[in-house]
């Protein structure tokens, strides 16, 4: 098995003139045309959910950014730093994510395998210390476990490119340390490359762009490299490989401005807490793109409910989530975010449907530091954000199928551990890909859609948001979510 993620990769821009070699795989193989990521929308969510197969409430990873107090008392922290992962095993006993991930799985089973991300992400898939002669390699953004192997990637393919480099170069480099250093005693179980374009590049200058289209085409490259090397090993029929991304992806129509209208509104709202703790008002506010992140100082139900009920009278205000029922929002487990360390209150910002200046649908609020307007950006519950691409081909593929049917990001760990003869430790969200295997153990399980709505009546305006899902197999599958307000009559 190989697993191939184009970060933030939408499935609109699999076309023959974009992206040739995933255009032609997709034709050998089957094509997820209703392919979702887990909300949030996001890197980190995401990759723990390919690695895991379940839904973050699960995983215990809901954000790239979260407030986790046991590991830094006074602010958020990036959920997959290498900091952030050792100090949450240690106070966890090693369940710093709740699961075990497919690559621990198959160790377990004595299965090699080799993880290689031009992105930090991927450590979540293979975290562990570990000797020289370990089951598992894991390459992550230049860094390498076992350590020992980093001289050698540094005198075969040079210093991991720089920052300042563009995602271009760190996933070409990355590419070849898979192909090279970590495919040189052969060809593991399982391999999973992840490829940190064209998010990058999306980012940057929005979905579309030429940059953005050129990124497309560097990912097809490292693609077609990996199918050649397949080839001249005599393994490319006797491979199963996905291409999948792990969200969609928007463009910034306007900055939603949620800290500074909470301020206005006299909520003692910060992005850090000084050293002394919060104060038993404080709100820290924790930014992750197209959704917001409000913690609440000893989770105080009033202020919950006040808060929340500011928010449903701004113009950002897409979805709103609650730990506890509040009216006219959504409960966390709702979303499958209900983790014991999740915030109090989730706002996924507002979206629409308009065109961005490359003729590219799908614009959403966003929070973030980093990109403004006209850039772009994911995490919500835009349409946009939540369907990504995935495409599958090999000996256990079915050939030529455009698959109609709602399949995810957590559909991808059951199947590969299915494909490779492995049961999983415990019970997972997804499902088996059955509808688009050869022999399938049993037929295609039916779907039922659901829908979801919630309201709130102020003095002056009425509050209506909704959620849109599908169930599958026992899996639940976001399709989007957005709110507005009316006049109150």
């Amino acid at each position: 098995m190989v697993v191939l993620v184009w970060d933030g990769m939408r499935p609109d821009f699999v076309t023959e003139e974009n992206a040739p070699a995933l255009f032609q795989l997709a034709r050998q193989g089957v094509t997820f045309k209703n392919h979702h990521p887990v909300y949030i929308s996001a890197t980190i969510v995401n990759g723990t959910a390919l690695a895991t197969g379940v839904d973050p409430g699960l995983s215990g990873i809901v954000g790239n950014s979260e407030y986790r107090p046991a590991i830094s008392a006074t602010k958020g922290i990036a959920t997959e730093s290498l900091a952030a992962v050792r100090k949450g095993d240690a106070l966890t006993g090693n369940h710093y994510l709740a699961l075990p991930t497919v690559a621990e799985t198959l160790h377990g089973r004595g299965l090699r395998t080799a993880i290689a991300g031009a992105k930090t992400v991927a450590l979540l898939h293979d975290r562990a210390a570990r000797a020289d002669d370990s089951q598992g390699i894991v390459l992550f953004a230049g860094k390498v476990l076992p350590g020992s192997l980093a001289a050698k990637l540094a005198a075969q393919l040079g210093p991991f490119p720089s920052a300042e480099r563009s995602g271009v170069q760190r996933d070409s480099w990355t590419t070849g340390a898979l192909l090279g250093p970590l495919w040189e005693k052969g060809v593991p179980a399982f391999s999973l490359l992840w490829l940190s374009e064209p998010d990058l590049s999306q980012h940057k200058q929005a979905p579309g762009s030429p940059a953005a289209l050129a990124a497309i085409k560097s990912s097809d490259g490292n693609l077609a490299r990996v199918l050649e090397a397949l080839e001249q090993k005599g393994l490319r029929r006797q491979t199963d490989i996905i291409v999948v991304s792990d969200h969609g992806f928007s463009t910034i129509g306007r900055s939603a401005g949620v800290f500074k209208a909470l301020s206005g509104h006299g909520f003692h709202v910060r992005r850090s807490y000084p050293d002394t703790g919060p104060r038993q008002d404080d709100v820290l506010l924790v930014d992750n793109g197209g959704s917001v992140f409000l913690y609440v100082a000893g989770h105080e139900p009033g202020l919950v409910e006040r808060v929340v009920h500011f928010l449903q009278g701004q113009p950002f205000c897409g979805v709103v989530l609650t730990r506890q029922p509040v009216a006219g929002a959504f409960t966390l487990d709702q979303a499958r975010l209900d983790a014991p360390t999740a915030p109090d209150i989730v706002l996924s910002l507002r979206w629409n449907s308009d065109r961005n200046k490359y003729g590219i649908p799908g614009q959403i609020d966003s929070e973030s530091a980093d990109y403004g307007p006209g850039q772009g950006m994911h995490g919500s519950l835009s349409r946009f954000d939540m369907h990504n691409t995935c495409v599958a081909a090999g000996p256990d593929f079915r050939e030529g199928l455009e698959d109609d049917l709602p399949s995810g990001n957590i559909d991808i760990a059951p199947t590969v551990l299915w494909l490779l003869g492995v049961q999983p430790r415990q019970k997972l969200s997804g499902r088996l890909l059955t509808e688009a295997l050869v022999e399938p153990p049993a037929p295609a399980p039916a779907r039922q859609a659901l829908h979801f709505e919630a309201e709130y009546r102020a003095d002056t305006f009425v509050w209506r948001q909704y959620l849109e899902c599908s169930t599958l197999g026992g899996a639940v599958y976001l399709d989007q979510g957005n709110g507005g307000q009316t006049t109150a009559k």
